[in-house]
């Protein structure tokens, strides 16, 4: 079950096509390194340490190596500029799920990133970064549901996403989810809304227009000794169309599909209390193609 089948509806998308609800690069290449020392006929190609020395010194290797990876990512790789402040993605002949080596944005709006690249790869960081946004807890707040739709949503497009949503966002919707009518969570209980994106692809893409399609996992209900709504996961696709609007990315349709889902596992499901712990413990991400 997706996050968008708990809450229930959608948004009307141009030309009277009505989507589902929103719930809110091949290969790798492996690098076989050999430690100080020839062969020892165990058939790996590897000799025990002979004394202390020997070990501190490839310890000392490893923190190097470490170190200096550390500084190269901090310099980062950032895109060549098309004009201005715009900027660009460096062309990275990576596999599907290698990162492009660009840094994704310059800045944020608010908690959610901004200043995306204005090319493919730029609206493909912008929708990831998005539906995380619109996806996540802080939407059951008005004050704070505005805010994310001011940071995210097109201007042309934001007086119909938050006609939309203020209806969507109901007392019955907020009973249904098992929080309060204001859309608090009741006492004793933390309330979970994450949406985590697995990958991204532009199906559409001009030089102030893109499709961008989301595959999503996410997480809702509520987590508590007791609890009627248990957190739950569920697998979906969101579908954004983006417009480039005054410097940056930005929304101006949302829909979402279930799926694709894979098998589920046997993992132990965890306590209430290791699912609240672990929501309040680990910290979000900023998202980039």
């Amino acid at each position: 079950m997706s996050q968008g089948d708990e809450r229930g509806y959608g948004v009307n998308e141009p030309g009277g096509r009505t989507e589902d609800a929103y719930s809110t690069l091949g290969g790798t290449r492996q690098t076989r390194t050999r430690l100080p020392g020839g062969d020892d006929g165990d058939g790996y190609g590897r000799r025990p340490a002979r004394n202390t020395r020997s070990l501190i010194m490839v310890v000392g290797v490893v923190v190097l190596l470490i170190a200096a990876i550390a500084f190269a990512n901090q310099g980062g790789g950032g895109g060549a500029s098309g004009g201005g402040d715009e900027r660009k993605s460096d062309a990275a002949g990576a596999g599907p799920t290698a990162a492009t080596g660009t840094k994704p944005v310059t800045g944020k709006n608010g908690t959610i990133a901004s200043g995306f690249a204005h090319d493919e790869q730029g609206a493909q960081s912008a929708a990831a970064n998005y539906a995380v946004a619109l996806g996540s807890v802080d939407m059951f707040d008005k004050a704070k549901r505005d805010s994310i739709l001011d940071a995210v949503i097109a201007p042309a497009s934001i007086d119909t996403f938050r006609t939309t949503l203020d209806k969507a966002y109901s007392t019955d919707f907020f009973r249904n989810v098992g929080l309060n009518d204001d859309g608090t969570a009741p006492t004793g209980f933390a309330f979970v809304s994450r949406t985590t994106p697995i990958g991204t692809k532009a199906t559409e893409s001009s030089t102030d227009r893109a499709t961008v399609e989301v595959w999503c996992s996410g997480l809702i209900g509520l987590a508590g000794e007791g609890s009627t709504k248990p957190v739950t996961d569920g697998w979906f696709t969101i579908t954004m169309e983006l417009q480039w609007v005054n410097g940056d990315w930005k929304a101006i349709t949302h829909s979402q599909k279930d799926g694709p889902a894979p098998v589920g596992g046997d993992n132990r499901a965890s306590s209430a209390d290791e699912i609240a712990g672990a929501v309040d413990g680990f910290g979000g991400f900023t998202y980039a193609r």
